[in-house]
């Protein structure tokens, strides 16, 4: 990265965002008196201790009964932590929030100056934890398209998590996914920067409230993972990625500024890859310049986990882990994760002279100044008996159902076949490996009740239908430790075998025959949490070459097909699909993702029409692996075509439809022509021309038509969610100004280029589905 440091002036990137509002909207902090009081105060073991954190090794503080032992923490944390990570591992809520005040209690009362621990959680999807409220995925919350709903998703997490303890969510995720090969895009917001960066934002606001101060019931948020993790070298977890500097701070880093400067986000974690031969945690042009200097984020930066080793083992930039550790200090990493490896001997590093003591007290006030803003000093535990009037709530169970049902989209509905009549006495035959399967996705707890389709349709149709059900395939074959879930019992011991070809055949045919007995199959297929999850090591991989459906669901699909029963397919899966041959035999699609603890209770209000399906894509499905790249705002020359094939994707970037109709006015502009510092209103107006109450999703996109640099096709920079009557009409307008018109230009700095704009706006990326104006600007 040294040529990016002798090149970069420190400007912001060009983001959809007012450059001097967010730069002046950055919470600053001096130096905080009791911060200071306290660093003054501590030996350098005591401050070094403030940077580590125990997870797996926080057994060594528990007694026999595996409960927190007082006498085992003072041998193994004479001077104090700094965190601890997932308290709430095969512990009741009540046993949680018991678990986490005695822990605190100890450092709180037995250590020389009392400093409280921070207890950090997973919350990707819902708190990671038992009886928690498990919701859509983050790549199903993209396809709701609704901010509102997410910002209201991560209250109900941070509010469940508090109540037990916790005080840092490592959530979210706002990794721009570009590579559908990579076994991690279930954890992203898709492959728009805007998109992503939205509901990044959302999910920040979320979990630490509006105005940047932790109080109540909210914790403390971790962006991650800083930088440009989502399009690894070939597919392939934690590989390194390969990008401009322009692409870099335009794609990228995005979501992550936006966040920092209206979120106020409190932490990021640092990646495990590298970009231009530097691994982001020794990158401190990343770390501090652009972070710290450029952004003004003055939270702690943590490691991901175990990745400071690595720099060692897999990167080979440090001689050893605490050459390693002494590099990731001095770049801008304040805090280890999970264990204290690399960190370990900083102390030593300081009297031998590889480190000055100021990397570690920079590090330390960062870490202090968080607990004070918490407020641990003073208010420390939480209260048990509130826990049950916290958790699990049926108002959360209610929520989750909402997003379940918003996550879905809707590809395919030949002849309106959906929704389902449940006046009329049908049989449905409900078939596939997920039909009657818990498929929650990565980074999931274990809520207190799953709802299976299976489940779902017979409560919602089984008055009036006769409800049929079959197996139809395997997928893989579970693993005896993990019983296919991604529920953590041994996670560096976990093969993933394909399911025995000839049981699959017999299962088939059993399938088959019951379609034969039905009126409409539901077929229930896609993926699950192995085959589609986190290579987080040479014995959990989670990355593919392919995008095909794993195993015999194709020829499933194909004998069910010869029955001439019409097949709704759902589908459940962490990453886009290749999907041809399933919406070629398939009357009716559904792209489900994986919606959480009432998944069969969404599905079943969908097909019912009770529920009209509202999402539109996240992240566009190309035709095959050899489609890849596939998404939609590419450059000019990007997509000549193929011989033999088509070039375009399968399904594109903001597509979805539903069970009404909607029509687009042409747009209109309330200035046709403005100054470069100007701005102006574009309007259209909306109508539900179908007989069924619909939510629709009103998509923005600009191009510059020339350009000092090339720029993409089209990108998304504004989207509105509307509800709409039948016959109901609403006028739609978005503001555009520099925020949606500048770009990073040729002289490396954000402006907005005179020229000609055209404004795109509709119902998805698709060029058929957008109407077009032009922007002159002088």
């Amino acid at each position: 990265m040294k040529y990016l440091r002798l090149l970069i002036p420190l400007v912001l990137l060009g983001c959809n965002f007012n450059q001097n509002e967010t730069s002046s909207s950055v919470k600053k902090t001096g130096s905080d008196p009791q911060v200071e009081g306290l660093l003054a105060k501590m030996t350098l073991d005591e401050k070094v201790a403030q940077l580590q954190c125990l997870w797996n090794e926080k057994v060594k503080l528990y007694d026999s009964e595996n409960w927190f032992s007082p006498d085992s923490a003072k041998k193994y944390v004479p001077s104090g932590l700094g965190q601890i990570g997932r308290p709430s591992e095969n512990r009741t809520p009540e046993e949680n929030a018991r678990f986490t005040n005695a822990i605190q209690k100890y450092f709180i009362e037995e250590t020389r100056l009392g400093i409280p621990v921070i207890f950090h959680e997973e919350c990707l999807h819902g708190h990671a934890a038992p009886e928690k409220t498990s919701f859509s995925q983050p790549i199903g919350l993209a396809s709701t398209w609704n901010k509102e709903l997410v910002e209201e998703l991560y209250t109900m997490t941070a509010k469940e998590a508090r109540a037990v303890g916790t005080h840092l969510a490592l959530t979210p995720v706002v990794d721009v996914a570009r590579e559908p090969r990579w076994g991690r895009v279930e954890e992203t917001f898709g492959e728009d920067p805007y998109l992503v960066g939205q509901m990044g934002l959302a999910a920040v606001r979320g979990f630490q409230g509006r105005d940047g101060i932790i109080k109540g019931d909210h914790i403390m948020a971790t962006l991650k993972h800083f930088a440009a993790h989502g399009q690894p070298e070939s597919g392939t977890n934690a590989a390194p990625v390969q990008v401009s500097e322009r692409v870099l701070r335009e794609t990228f880093l995005y979501p992550f500024q936006l966040s920092v400067q209206k979120g106020y986000v409190k932490n990021i974690m640092a990646s495990y890859n590298e970009i231009d031969g530097v691994p982001s945690h020794i990158n401190s042009w990343l770390l501090e310049d652009v972070l710290r200097k450029e952004w003004g984020f003055n939270g702690v930066v943590v490691s991901d986990y175990y990745a400071i080793e690595e720099l060692n083992r897999r990167h080979h930039v440090a001689t050893d882990y605490d050459h390693a550790g002494i590099q990731s200090l001095k770049a801008g990493v304040d805090v280890e994760l999970p264990e204290p490896v690399a960190f370990k001997n900083l102390a030593k590093a300081v009297e031998n002279g590889q480190l000055d003591i100021q990397y570690i007290d920079r590090a330390v006030r960062r870490v202090l100044q968080q607990k004070f803003d918490m407020g641990l000093f003073d208010n420390p535990y939480v209260d048990v008996a509130q826990v049950k009037e916290k958790v699990g709530l049926k108002s959360h169970k209610k929520l989750a159902l909402t997003a379940a049902e918003e996550t879905m989209v809707l590809l395919k509905n030949q002849n309106s076949i959906l929704p389902l009549d449940t006046t009329k006495q049908i049989t449905i035959a409900v078939i596939g490996p997920n039909a009657d399967r818990v498929l929650l996705g990565g980074y999931s707890g274990e809520p207190s009740y799953f709802v299976t389709v299976l489940d779902g349709i017979k409560k919602k149709f089984g008055k009036n239908a006769k409800i049929l059900s079959a197996q139809g395939v395997k997928i893989t074959k579970d693993s005896v430790l993990r019983d296919g879930k991604w529920i953590k019992t041994a996670w560096n011991v976990d093969p993933v075998e394909k399911s025995d070809r000839a049981e699959n055949l017999k299962l088939i045919k059993q399938a088959k025959k019951i379609a034969l007995k039905a009126d409409v199959v539901v077929l229930c297929i896609g993926g699950n949490e192995q085959t589609s999850r986190e290579a987080w090591m040479e014995s959990h991989m989670g990355d593919r070459t392919d995008l095909q459906l794993v195993g015999e669901q194709l020829e499933l699909l194909d004998e069910l097909n010869k029955t001439g029963k019409p097949i709704i397919s759902l589908l459940f899966n962490g990453r886009p699909l290749a999907l041809g041959e399933v919406q070629k035999n398939s009357a009716a699609l559904i792209e489900c993702w994986y919606l959480g603890s009432e998944s069969g209770n969404a599905i079943a209000n969908v097909l019912s029409g009770k529920v009209n399906p509202s999402g539109k894509l996240p992240i566009s499905f190309p035709r095959s692996v050899g489609h890849t790249p596939s998404f939609y705002n590419y450059k000019p020359t990007a997509r000549r075509g193929y011989l033999f094939d088509e070039i375009s994707p399968l399904f594109s970037f903001g597509y979805g439809q539903s069970y009404t109709s909607f029509e687009y006015s042409e747009p209109q502009l309330s200035a046709s022509t403005i100054a470069t510092d100007g701005s102006t209103t574009i309007s259209t107006t909306v109508t539900n021309t179908g007989k069924m109450k619909g939510k629709e999703i009103i998509q923005l996109y600009i191009r510059d038509e020339i350009s000092s640099v090339t720029r993409p096709v089209k990108e998304l920079k504004a989207f509105k969610k509307i509800s709409l009557e039948p016959n109901e009409k609403a006028t739609v307008s978005f503001e555009i100004s520099q925020d949606e018109l500048a770009f990073w230009t040729i002289n490396k700095k954000l402006a907005v280029e005179p020229g000609m704009f055209t404004l795109m706006i509709g119902s998805s990326s698709r060029d058929e589905e957008l109407k077009n104006i032009s922007l002159t600007v002088k």
